[in-house]
Parts: structure tokens; C-alpha cells; sequence
């Protein structure tokens, strides 16, 4: 080491490591504790106090929560329960609310006699809360007094103080999101909705109100009650879809302090839903009750079906994405001690709830066979079904998705490839028909993009098995284009690009490409969304012209804001097609009329330039292949949309409804949101 590096050396020592005090980390590092500084983590503080009102739920304290959305962006969250105790706690020297509201890992789910069972793993949830909110209030009603402390910042302003008598209990919490944290700060009410009415299912008997009280919003209230708890649940999920077994499968069963309660049903499609929850906390990533739960399930249905001669001897046994074809499932489990990955709890790593589930599940759920022959008949048939369909598909899958194919050496024919092979850079460009394909293939960049046209709309594989989707040419190109292969040979690592790009035109016919190829990515290609790989462009609607000076609009209000930059109004400006230059005439002409045309000429060049011309795009092959690289594919200039899915089990209810056989709900739907639509073409 040289006497350089010895100094720079020696200026690193105790006054260089940092220490974060108090609720300072969540400030410092607020995507650690609630996931990130968008929308997402805006909505995640409602979660975690609206968390706190469920654990005194579920441990049998309120019946009752709250909810109210308040002008300035304030949220109030309130619950029938014991309150937060108020008393001075031993060890911090100020009352328990303080404690809890302002140190990590302080509450009562550690240690005994809080809670048995709770959502909250870590301590942190509402002390978060009060780290990342301008403003927070805790009204604590206990012991018959109302006490109340606010707070700035996550610091006390006063010490805990009575403010008067009550004969109630319970909590209530009012903050305001700090808007130098959060980089959205307008709360989603449809989001809200659903997530209690999540809550609400899974908490048999809770009644959940949700007010609308924002200025500029109109007021709305909604009372979320369930008696049939996570059957009610599947029965929403089965809305407008035709079932197998008309009686739903439920088992609420408890094992040494920990209660698994399952609910299933079989539908006619060919999707599965599965979700999970611990604690009423949902886990998007299953965990080890949903290893129990698919075990038990495979396992059970393959022995009753050898048992009653359904599965022949000759067959081979049942796989698991046999039985899981057109399942509706919901596994809710209970336990003392979560195990999660994460505070934002995606998967349960508790090793005793796999047994759990598959020991309390495979028993009860073979008694339900037995107790009901025909539904489990019925059932059995739909598997045997999907089993056979799954056979057919392997051999469509060998003699389509060749391992040559996938290795880049037999690449479709209308596939003009990147250079680059770092799919970490690379983007595979998915364009409507041969003419746009043209201009982005001649406006790309070689080096990392990638143009694949599509020709026509293809297949709608929401009412298609794989076997019959590989026999699509539009499909399979694209299947073996990012080389990826499909479904159970689905490999992630071998994607050829890491940005996969829908392109269509701004018409309904483009929308309607587009979302049948969502409907591909969402049902088949899942972890090429939740990875974050799949993206649509926004190609301009508009060019607006002066002269020589240009600019493009990408909706109708960029259109107006450019026209009046150029000093005109949109009442002067041309549309093109509304109006003709006019054309030339060869005429004789006179002398000392020369002079005289030359001016004219020149005054009408000087109108012509003053004039604002717009043009709509209705194609992307009405744009020439520079003017597509400058608006659509230039990384420095696009705007390109991530796809991302937020709610599974929505976003699955969303697309059986648009793609799906069922027409009325289609219908209804189309007639409930038509005058919603902007940019109508019609």
C-alpha cells in the first residue's frame, strides 16, 4: 500500500459511520420499510395501521374499523378495540403510544400477552406510519378517558394528555403523508376498495366502513360485511363463470395454535387463482402453505381417482398443473410466529405450515370427494381433460419449440434481429402489421432493438389451449423470438431481451392487438410482467407544424399547449385533409408581370408558413422511420408505460370478463364505462 492510500486511508474512522437514531433509517431509506416512494407506498401507511385494527380483529377485541379519506390528503383510521395502552412503559420512560409510535421494532407482537396472532412481523408498521407523515394524531379511547398526542415528523409536539371522558374503546390514527417523501400523494378509492374488501373476506364478521370525504370528490361511503368469510370470497371470483361443483370446499380447522381455513371451487376455464394469505397479510409468492395446500391437492385427487376408476390404470397420475386447471382457491392460515421475506411480506417461510395445511387440507378435502360423488366426478373429468390437453400440447411443444429454435439458429423469417447479444440491453420491438414494421425497421437502432411485425390480431388465448395456441404462426414466432419457451418449459434466464415492447397503432383496432397480446403475457408468460419486462409505447397522436418548426402531441392537450406556443389558436389551425393548397396554373405571362408573380408567390409562401398544420396519426406506418426514432424508439426522447399487475386476482376477474365467452357481463361493462372513453375512434 503506498503513503497515497495510507492517507486517503486514514480519513476513514468512528466519524465517518453514521447513525441513525430514533425513526431517522425510515426517513433515510423510506423504500426499505414500505416498498417504495410511489403510489404503492403511499397506499402501503393506510395498509399498515388498517393491519393494526385487523390484529385486535382477529384477536377478538373489535368488530368494527373505519376508514375515511379527508380533504388536504388526510387519512383517518379508527377501530372498536382496547385502545394502544396509554400508561409510562418501563423501559423507554414515556407512555406505551409514544413507544410504539416512535421506536422500530416496539409493539405487542413481541414477547406475550399482546397478540397470538397477528400481521405484523417486524414492530415497525405504524411507527413508519408517523416517520413518513407531515402530520400524525393518535386519539386513544381507554380506561374511560380520551387521551390524545400529536405528532411532526415522527417527533411528539406535546406529552400524551386527557382530553375528556368516553365510555368507548378503540384507536383512532389521522396523518398527513409527507409530500417531500412520497412522489405521488393522491390516494386511489377504487385501490382502497378492494384491498378492505379483501380484508373484510378474511375476517369472518368484521364490518369495514370506507368514507369519501376530499374536497373536489364526490362523498361516498361503502360498509364491507362478509358472514361467509373466504367462501363469500370465491364466490366473487365466480361471478359470471359457469362451476364444476356447485358446493364450495371450506375447512377451518386449528393445529397446535394455528388455524388453516381453505376455500375451492372448480370453474370451466383454464386459468387458476390461487391466493394466498398469512395473518390476513396476502403473500403474492405462496410460501410454504401453498406448497402444503398444491402437495395435498395433486396427491388427493390422484388417489380418489384411482379409488373410483375415474384415472385409468393405464394413465398416468394427475400433475399438478392438471388438477390447478380452472381452480379457484383461496388458503388463509393463522399462526403465532410469521416467518416472512421481507416487510412487505410476499411469501411465508414458516417450515411447520407446509404439513400443516397438507395434513388439515388432504384429509378434509378427500372427505368432501366422498361426501359429494357427482361434484367430485365432475372435477376428476375436468383434470382428465386438462391432463390430455397438456399431452397434446407436449407434442405440438416438440415439434414447434425445437431446441435449436430457442437457441437463436431457426429465428421466425420476419424476426429482424439486434446485433447486441446482452439481453440486459436488448428490446424486442412487437409492431402491427408489415408496413410499421417496415419504418421501425428501418428507424432502429441495430445495435440493441429488435423488430418483430405481427400480422393481423392474434389468437385470443383466453378460450385456447397451448396446443392450440402453438398452432398460431403469430404466436409461435413470438414464443420462439424471445426464447423463452411457454408455460411448464417456461426459463426466464433465457429471455433474449429485457424489454419486450408493444407497439400498435392509436386506433381501436391497435387497442384491441394490444390487448390480446396482454391477455398472451398475462396468462402464459406471468413472471415476464411481475419481473418487469413488458412495456407499451406511446407513439405521438398529433404533429404540429409552423413552418419549419415542429413538435409532437400525445394527447389533445399537448395539441392545444403546442398550437398556442406557436402563437396561433386551435380554431385557426389546419387539419390535414380539411383543407388544399391551392394548385398552380400555367398561365402566359405578360410583360412587366413578372415583378408582380415573383410577390404574389412570396406572400403565399409566407401564409402557407404562417399557417399551423396538424396531423393526426392514425398508423404507425404514416410515420416516416426518422419521425418513429425520434417520438417511439429513441431511449433518450419515448415514453414507454411498464406493465405491471398490482392485484392478481382483479386483473384475472378483468380479463375473463373482456376475453373471455360470457358476453353480458362484457356488455355491461362496455355501456358503464363508454362515456369515460377519451380519443374515441370511430
Amino acid at each position: 500500500m503506498t503513503k497515497e492510500d495510507n492517507k486517503k486511508h486514514s480519513n476513514y474512522g468512528a466519524d465517518q459511520i453514521t447513525v441513525l437514531e430514533g425513526l431517522d433509517p425510515v426517513r433515510k431509506r423510506p423504500g426499505m420499510y414500505i416498498g417504495s416512494t410511489s403510489a404503492a407506498g403511499l397506499h402501503h401507511l393506510i395498509w399498515e395501521v388498517v393491519d393494526n385494527c385487523i390484529d385486535e380483529a382477529m384477536a377478538g377485541y373489535a368488530n368494527e374499523i373505519s376508514v375515511s379519506l379527508l380533504p388536504d390528503r388526510i387519512v383517518s383510521v379508527t377501530d372498536n378495540g382496547r385502545g394502544i395502552p396509554v400508561e409510562k412503559h418501563k423501559v423507554t420512560g414515556v407512555s406505551a403510544l409514544e413507544t410504539v409510535l416512535t421506536k422500530l421494532h416496539a409493539g405487542g407482537k413481541f414477547g406475550d400477552g399482546g397478540y397470538k396472532v397477528s400481521g405484523g412481523l417486524h414492530g415497525v408498521g405504524v411507527s413508519v406510519v408517523n416517520a413518513l407523515s407531515e402530520y400524525l394524531k393518535a386519539e386513544i379511547y381507554r380506561d374511560g378517558y380520551v387521551w390524545e398526542q400529536e405528532y411532526k415528523i415522527g417527533k411528539p409536539l406535546k406529552a400524551i394528555k386527557s382530553v375528556g371522558k368516553t365510555d368507548r374503546t378503540g384507536t383512532t390514527i389521522t396523518f398527513k403523508p409527507d409530500a417531500s417523501i412520497f412522489t405521488e400523494l393522491e390516494f386511489n378509492w377504487g385501490k382502497i376498495l378492494d384491498r378492505l374488501r379483501q380484508q373484510s373476506y378474511l375476517t369472518k364478521a368484521i364490518t369495514i366502513n370506507v368514507f369519501d370525504k376530499r374536497e373536489g370528490h364526490r362523498a361516498k361511503r361503502y360498509k364491507f360485511h362478509f358472514e361467509g368469510g373466504i367462501k363469500s370470497y370465491i364466490k366473487s371470483l365466480h361471478r359470471n363463470k359457469s362451476v364444476k361443483n356447485d358446493t364450495i370446499f371450506y375447512i377451518d380447522k386449528d393445529i397446535n395454535g394455528c388455524k388453516v381455513e381453505v376455500a375451492l371451487q372448480y370453474n370451466d376455464e383454464y386459468n387458476e387463482t390461487v391466493l394466498t394469505f398469512a395473518n390476513n397479510i396476502h403473500n403474492p409468492e405462496g410460501g410454504t402453505h401453498l406448497v402444503g395446500f398444491k402437495t395435498a391437492l395433486t396427491r388427493t385427487l390422484n388417489n380418489y381417482g384411482r379409488s373410483k376408476n375415474l384415472v385409468k390404470e393405464k394413465q398416468e397420475n394427475l400433475t399438478g398443473e392438471d388438477v390447478r386447471e380452472g381452480l379457484t382457491a383461496i388458503i388463509s392460515v393463522k399462526l403465532p410466529d410469521p416467518q416472512f421475506e421481507g416487510q412487505t411480506k410476499g411469501k411465508l417461510g414458516n417450515a411447520e405450515m407446509k404439513g400443516y395445511v397438507e395434513q388439515l387440507f388432504g384429509e378434509a378435502f378427500n372427505t368432501f370427494l366422498e361426501e359429494h360423488p357427482k361434484e367430485a366426478e365432475a372435477i376428476i373429468g375436468k383434470c382428465i381433460l386438462s391432463s390430455q390437453a397438456r399431452l397434446a400440447a407436449r407434442s405440438a411443444r416438440a415439434s414447434i419449440l425445437r431446441k435449436g429454435a430457442l437457441e437463436g439458429m431457426t429465428l421466425p423469417g420476419k424476426l429482424a434481429d439486434c446485433s447486441s447479444r446482452h439481453p440486459e440491453e436488448c428490446e424486442l420491438y412487437i409492431v402491427e402489421g408489415d408496413s410499421a414494421g417496415g419504418s421501425a425497421k428501418q428507424g432502429r437502432n441495430r445495435r440493441f432493438q429488435a423488430i418483430l411485425p405481427l400480422r393481423g390480431k392474434i389468437l385470443n388465448v383466453e378460450r385456447a389451449r397451448l396446443d392450440k395456441m402453438l398452432a398460431n404462426n403469430e404466436i409461435k414466432n413470438l414464443v420462439i423470438a424471445m426464447g423463452t419457451n411457454i408455460d411448464e418449459q417456461f426459463d426466464l434466464d433465457k429471455l433474449r431481451y429485457h424489454r419486450i415492447i408493444i407497439m400498435t397503432d392509436a386506433d381501436v383496432d391497435g387497442a384491441h392487438i394490444r390487448t390480446l397480446l396482454l391477455t398472451l403475457f398475462f396468462r402464459h408468460f406471468t413472471q415476464l410482467i411481475s419481473q418487469g419486462h413488458v412495456y407499451i409505447a406511446q407513439p405521438p397522436l398529433y404533429q404540429v407544424k409552423k413552418g419549419t418548426a415542429v413538435r409532437y402531441a400525445y394527447s389533445d392537450a399537448e395539441k392545444e399547449k403546442a398550437i398556442l406556443e406557436f402563437g396561433g389558436s386551435v380554431e385557426e389551425a389546419v387539419e390535414i385533409g380539411e383543407e388544399n393548397d391551392e394548385g398552380e396554373e400555367n398561365e402566359i405571362e405578360m410583360p412587366g408581370e413578372e415583378e408582380k408573380n415573383k410577390k404574389k408567390k412570396d406572400d403565399d409562401d409566407k401564409k402557407r408558413n404562417a399557417r399551423i398544420i396538424i396531423q393526426r396519426y392514425k398508423g404507425l406506418g404514416e410515420m416516416n422511420p426518422e419521425q418513429l426514432w425520434d417520438t417511439t424508439m429513441d431511449p433518450e426522447k419515448r415514453i414507454v408505460k411498464q406493465v405491471t399487475v398490482e392485484d392478481a386476482a382483479q386483473a384475472d376477474q378483468m380479463f375473463d370478463m373482456l376475453m373471455g365467452d360470457n358476453v353480458a357481463p362484457r356488455k355491461n361493462f362496455i355501456q358503464t364505462h363508454a362515456k369515460k372513453v377519451k380519443n374515441l375512434d370511430i
